[in-house]
Formats: C-alpha cells, sequence, structure tokens
C-alpha cells in the first residue's frame, strides 16, 4: 500500500498554466519550435540585449549569492525603498507559496477573489487554510466591486487576501482608492497584492507607498517583464518585519546565478520597457479590433492580455493549435467559454487573426 500524503495535499489537483506542454506537442507530432505562443503573458519583445552572454560568463561552478544583495540594491534603488523590504524569488510563484506556508494555519481563513491566478488556491491548499473564494460576475466584465469585498472581509475576517492587479485572466484593475479601502478594512490579514503585470497597465499607481500600514505584501514579475521565464525571477515588496519572516523560511540559493545577473542587467534598460508597452498596445489594439469584426467579443483589459469570448475555449485551443498557434484555455479558472490571448510582434498578430477568420467562417 503506498504511503499517503497529508490529507489536505492528497486531494489538491495539479496546477494548469499558460505555455507549451511539450508532452502534449509530442503526442500531437507538433514542433514546438513552430509553435505562436499567445497563451503566455510574458513581454512579446524577447529578452533585453546583455542577457544571453551571461549564460557563458557567469562562474556556474559557485554557488549563487543566497541574499541575492545585488539584485535587491538594484531593486532598491528603482523603487525607492530599503533592502530589507525586498526578497527575491524563484518567481512570483515560489514568493506566493512562501507567503501562505508563513501566515496561514490549518482551518485559517484566506480569500481569493476570482477568477484569478490558481496558485494562490494551491498555496492555501497546501498549508491547509479554508479558501472563501469570491467570484466577479461576468455580467459586468469582471469588474471588482468593492463594496462586496469589504462586506466579505468584514463577516469572515480572513487571515489573509489574494489580490491580483491587474488581474489573471481578466486583465481588471482595481485602483489606488479602492485598494486602500480594502487595506485598511483588513488591517489584521496579510493582503498580498500580486502586480505582475503592473508594468504593463496605463493607469498604474504607486503600491509601494502602501507597505507601511505594516499587512501588506506586493509581489511583482520580473519573467513577465523581460521575458525571462525560463529563468523564473520575481521579488516581494513588504515592511520589514514580513520580508524577515518569509526570508526565514525561504530556501537557500532560491534564484540562480544567472537570473540574478539577468535581473540586475534587465532592470537598467528603461526604453526596453518603454517600447515593450508600445508594442504590447499597438499589438492589442490590432487583435481586439480585427477579432471584434470577425464576431468575436473581447473584454477590456488593463493588462498585456485579454479574454476572448469564443463559445468553446477547448475547441477554439484545438483547432488553433492545429494550426500552429497557441492560447489559453480558460476553462480552468472556471471559464470554458473564453480564451486569453497576449499579443505578440504583428507578425505573429496577424497569424492568429487569419487563423481565428478561418475558424470563424466554418
Amino acid at each position: 500500500m503506498p504511503l499517503p500524503p497529508r490529507q489536505n495535499i492528497a486531494g489538491i489537483e495539479e496546477g494548469r498554466h499558460g505555455g507549451i506542454d511539450y508532452a502534449e506537442l509530442e503526442s500531437l507530432g507538433i514542433d514546438p519550435e513552430k509553435i505562436f505562443d499567445f497563451s503566455v503573458s510574458s513581454n512579446p519583445r524577447g529578452i533585453p540585449t546583455g542577457i544571453r552572454p551571461l549564460v557563458k560568463s557567469t562562474r556556474l561552478s559557485r554557488y549563487p549569492d543566497s541574499q541575492c544583495l545585488k539584485l535587491r540594491r538594484m531593486i532598491a534603488g528603482k523603487t525607492g525603498l530599503s533592502v530589507d523590504n525586498i526578497l527575491a524569488g524563484g518567481g512570483s510563484t515560489e514568493l506566493i507559496r512562501l507567503a501562505a506556508m508563513a501566515y496561514l494555519d490549518e482551518s485559517d481563513m484566506a480569500l481569493i477573489i476570482e477568477p484569478t491566478y490558481g496558485e494562490y488556491r494551491l498555496a492555501c491548499q497546501i498549508a491547509g487554510a479554508c479558501v472563501i473564494s469570491y467570484r466577479l460576475s461576468p455580467q459586468n466584465d469582471f469588474e471588482f466591486d468593492v463594496d462586496n469585498t469589504l462586506e466579505i472581509i468584514n463577516d469572515t475576517r480572513p487571515k489573509a487576501i489574494f489580490i491580483c492587479n491587474p488581474n489573471n485572466p481578466t486583465g481588471g484593475y482595481l485602483g489606488q482608492d479602492s485598494f486602500g479601502r480594502i487595506l485598511q478594512a483588513a488591517a489584521d490579514s496579510l493582503v498580498v497584492l500580486d502586480e505582475a503585470y503592473a508594468s504593463f497597465a496605463r493607469r498604474r499607481w504607486p503600491a509601494t507607498e502602501l507597505i507601511d500600514a505594516g499587512n501588506l505584501l506586493i509581489l511583482r514579475s520580473l519573467t513577465k517583464d523581460y521575458a525571462l521565464a525560463g529563468l523564473r525571477l520575481g521579488y516581494a515588496v513588504a515592511a520589514e518585519g514580513i520580508i524577515k519572516t518569509l526570508r526565514r523560511i525561504c530556501p537557500p540559493w532560491n534564484v540562480n546565478a544567472v537570473a540574478q545577473h539577468a535581473g540586475i542587467v534587465a532592470l537598467q534598460q528603461e526604453k526596453y520597457l518603454k517600447a515593450s508597452r508600445e508594442l504590447v498596445r499597438d499589438g492589442q489594439a490590432y487583435l481586439a479590433g480585427g477579432l471584434e469584426k470577425l464576431g468575436f467579443r473581447c473584454l477590456p483589459s488593463e493588462a498585456n492580455f485579454f479574454l476572448v469570448q469564443v463559445g468553446d475555449a477547448a475547441e477554439t485551443r484545438h483547432s488553433l493549435l492545429q494550426r500552429g498557434i497557441l492560447v489559453r484555455d480558460c476553462t480552468s479558472f472556471g471559464l470554458p467559454e473564453y480564451i486569453r490571448v497576449a499579443p505578440r510582434t504583428m507578425k505573429k498578430n496577424r497569424k492568429l487573426l487569419a487563423a481565428m477568420r478561418e475558424i470563424s467562417e466554418h
């Protein structure tokens, strides 16, 4: 008889995400190198200049700096914060799990505003916490309802609250005043604000100004900003006490040496990120306009991706995959009628639009 895991682990399902499933493509006889991937929400410009040579120049025989000190100093300089307010991670997903591990006990309640990134729920389940789901309505394009959120907080007093802003997969963006109301109402909760896509928001506001509240943990993703998905790199910003707590349980050497050096180089390239925003916005306008003309409904978004209502997401994804294009089937978000599309280069955007035209005509 196999050795059973903890009871709360036994019922957990493996998380599903965007990106290429290499086993799936192998079974279909499709070459991964020939796929146009619109399912990933990272920067479509590709990695910044100067990062590729780091793989050869980094001394891989040495352990990386477990404190990520140079990288944290660079982030501190960019944000105006102290290095003691910053923790580097192997992608924001690692930091989400650290937060749940550090602050949630069995039977604690955690509020998750859904549909959203599935790793919040998974992290809470691993910790044994009870998840309270507040699900946004498709009738108003999944817009945040602050008053309802405050009512749930007051009624349930959750130990942790997870908010993705802009939200994945809907692209909805919560303004500073609205978020401030939530933060104030949740003074006894850890509020995790995931800003993985905030660099692409048109109306971005400075969340770091709120960390003195003492209960705010901000997560950011260099993976998304600088197309470093293969390296896995993100960081957390919070009051010094929260960062100290997370550091105590953070695995040693959690950010590899190449990723640390890549982050330092990437953060110096401000023109790259500015040009990337323009590329994403132009691509989003082109794709949304073209898809609407084909009869597909596209939801407004402040992120570098948007939802498209296609009727049958699984079938649409399959049809596109046969044409060498990968999109995100949002069934795992509880949205089986929607796909999520992240604009790529204009050449690839035209390829997607042509494929969707073929599908709509059949």
